[in-house]
């Protein structure tokens, strides 16, 4: 089913070339049904980039989507024009009013620094705290998941000795959950981080479980009982090409990298890495989507 988006958003071309529905809100506005809105806080350098791989992800849905996207305004990034910007970005400012169905909070490159060294952290904890009453389900990946654990639960993040970069195996831990319904006993997703969240960390927590992990990645998604937040520690939203170019950013930055593990045919790195994660990505945030948030979000977002 159809996603709305902003009128000439970039992402829009790509997707449609990828067959994926999406439509601008000129004709959305022509339906008359009330759309799940979800709001999208990108923190993400690539945020071109980022918009058109969760796009892409929430197109496996039985409503219309009316997609929002946000960014702090104590941060300006480096990579996206201020026009770009000042076009489909919102601040929660002015938001911060309204009532969403559903939320994503992405990942963002600076997971090495402590929290309180994130020259937007104020501004990420007032959000954090907004979404507790004004966001049904809010759906966190990567550092986006590690702030907020801390914020909400005071868990810190680990740091790894090596970066944890690859394609890892998982399972599914909690059987006959909502969220990993349709899971198959084994399956793949990426992870790119220098840090991590301990298990027990988690586990010592009572309204936390561990949904799905990895023997060599660790915790992979964790959520409250209540699910209204998920976390999600790897990138189910990443493209085949994703890795690798970050592999290659790493490798002119000169620093020390690492090849990414079960990612390169033949640990080739001019080769053409297949996309072994697109079944349970697409699942993963279809069963949000349906379970967690058009489930359990009221008709009138007013009435919540």
């Amino acid at each position: 089913m159809p996603i709305k988006i902003p009128d000439h958003l970039p992402a829009k071309e790509k997707l449609l070339k990828e067959n994926i529905f999406v439509m601008d809100e000129s004709r959305a506005y022509q339906q008359d049904i009330r759309p799940l809105k979800i709001c999208i806080l990108n923190l993400m350098p690539t945020k071109q980039e980022t918009e058109t791989q969760l796009i892409r992800l929430l197109g496996n849905t039985p409503l219309q989507i009316d997609v929002s996207l946000l960014h702090p305004s104590s941060h300006q990034p480096k990579n996206t024009s201020k026009e770009h910007l000042q076009q489909f970005y919102k601040t929660i400012s002015e938001i911060k009013s309204l009532k969403f169905d559903g939320m994503i909070i992405t990942g963002a490159p600076v997971e090495t620094l402590p929290f309180n060294d994130v020259h937007y952290w104020d501004e990420m904890k007032s959000i954090l705290d907004w979404t507790t009453t004004n966001v049904t389900s809010t759906l966190h990946i990567c550092w986006g998941a590690q702030a907020a654990l801390y914020h909400h639960y005071q868990i810190r993040k680990r740091p790894l000795n090596t970066k944890l970069f690859g394609i890892y195996n998982h399972t599914v831990n909690v059987p006959n959950v909502n969220l990993l319904r349709g899971f198959d006993d084994y399956f793949l997703a990426p992870h790119s981080r220098h840090t991590t969240i301990h298990r027990q960390d988690i586990e010592e927590i009572s309204e936390l479980e561990v949904l799905s992990s990895s023997d060599e990645a660790g915790v992979y998604i964790a959520s409250s009982k209540d699910g209204k937040r998920i976390f999600v520690m790897g990138h189910a939203e990443y493209d085949a090409h994703t890795l690798k170019k970050e592999y290659e950013r790493d490798i002119k930055q000169g620093g020390a990298c690492q090849m990414p593990i079960n990612y390169f045919p033949n640990e080739n790195p001019e080769a053409l890495p297949p996309l072994q994660w697109r079944a349970h990505s697409n699942l993963l945030f279809s069963n949000w989507l349906n379970y967690y948030v058009y489930q359990e979000t009221p008709y009138h977002l007013d009435e919540s």
